[in-house]
């Protein structure tokens, strides 16, 4: 498989626009055995896939192993490897499920987004990937989202004392890019008044469903010539399922209140006018933004590598697009993708 690679902003590292995001591999919200994450990992490499995003939050470690495994077992360079910094993992003396990951590794995690602190994380990520070199370096949920009232006094450190650090890593050469990796646009918003970013890992803010980074958000990008990588292009899973093939649907992270089933539903009806599967248009919509350079969902299971595959590349006619427009269903100043 040939993807089509995209600059990271002013830098000259470049990513596939599908990536793999690894949290599933870390045991978010179900166990997989070694040898089950073994699988997926080898069958993404073997479909082509060379864009992979890790963080030490992912089962407290969990992911960054199991990545860096199947990374060394290939013995090849022709990868992008992304993680993340702002949680310090601390020796728990308990394996459980906790912070969503189902993990068996014995730690529990501390924020620290202090100049040391970031670079102590990078250090044992490296240790933990077993690898010589991580390509982009994300700050990662530094948030109100995340952090409730005590955002402003860690964003306040982040912005100093651990954007210090990270810029000191790229001047190096160290890492080659740096952003945040988040749930929220406003704190990406925020911190383009307090440094020179190259990305930002933005998950399920700027998808089929939610465009309101449009507004202020993505133009500042632009000008700025900061990348955009679309983590959680499903929203938690409810533009994967659709809302009728689950009792349940999920977004964001929990059960969908009946606002977003409602919008997810009409998506479906145009989606079956056209014969599409509403996930080919979620993971397609977002890469027509100048600013996007890759979209990475999760995939958990080997045989679902292919399903991606294949949806990523469905034909979509650009009728498809119009008509979500025309009946409000995503915001008219959108870029619309090409018909393949």
């Amino acid at each position: 498989m040939l993807l089509d690679k995209r600059k990271i902003g002013n830098t000259s590292l470049r990513v596939d626009s599908l990536g793999f995001g690894c949290a599933s591999v870390g045991n978010l919200y179900r166990m997989l055995s070694d040898q089950d994450a073994c699988d997926v990992l080898n069958q993404a490499w073997e479909k082509g896939f060379r864009h992979f995003d890790t963080a030490p939050h992912y089962g407290q470690g969990l992911s960054e192993r199991r990545v860096g495994d199947m990374l060394r077992s290939r013995g090849e360079s022709d990868y992008v490897l992304s993680t993340k910094v702002g949680r310090i993992l601390k020796p728990a003396g308990y394996a459980k499920e906790r912070h969503g990951f189902r993990s068996t590794m014995p730690f529990d995690i501390e924020y620290d987004y202090s100049y040391d602190g970031v670079m102590r994380s990078f250090e044992h990520s490296l240790q933990r990937l077993g690898l010589d070199r991580i390509d982009i370096l994300y700050m990662h949920d530094i948030g109100s989202v995340t952090h409730g009232d005590a955002h402003e006094l860690l964003f306040d450190q982040a912005m100093t004392g651990g954007y210090k650090a990270m810029d000191e890593l790229r001047q190096q050469g160290v890492i080659k890019a740096i952003g945040l990796g988040v749930n929220e646009y406003q704190v990406c918003e925020q911190a383009l008044e307090h440094g020179d970013w190259d990305c930002f890992l933005l998950a399920g803010r700027y998808t089929l469903l939610e465009q309101e980074a449009l507004h202020s958000f993505l133009p500042k990008c632009e000008q700025r010539n900061c990348s955009i990588i679309i983590g959680g292009p499903y929203n938690s899973g409810i533009l994967a399922t659709g809302t009728r093939k689950v009792s349940e649907p999920y977004y964001n992270y929990a059960p969908a209140p009946q606002n977003i089933i409602n919008k997810v539903a009409k998506i479906e009806a145009v989606c079956d006018e056209f014969g599409l599967p509403i996930a080919a248009a979620a993971l397609q919509f977002p890469l027509a933004h100048p600013c996007v350079a890759s979209v990475i969902p999760g995939v958990g299971k080997a045989k679902m590598i292919q399903s991606t595959l294949d949806l990523f590349n469905a034909d979509i006619p650009a009728e498809f697009w119009q008509s979500l427009i025309l009946q409000g269903l995503i915001s008219d100043s959108s870029p619309i993708p090409k018909a393949k």
